[in-house]
């Protein structure tokens, strides 16, 4: 059980991350492209292929 709560720890850190990242991206504090640029290290980061079980 040890694995999957290190699993959901991680889960919970990548989604909190997209969070700050979508509303620094809707206050106009960073562009598109940084967007699309920090949201592929953060995918790298977490190992996310796709989001489609995140939304």
């Amino acid at each position: 059980m040890e694995h999957g709560n290190k699993d959901a720890k991680s889960i919970v850190k990548y989604s909190m991350q997209l969070a700050m990242l979508r509303k620094l991206l809707s206050a106009d504090l960073i562009t598109e492209a940084e967007y699309e640029k920090i949201l592929g290290t953060l995918r790298k980061d977490y190992g996310v292929i796709s989001e489609i079980g995140i939304h």
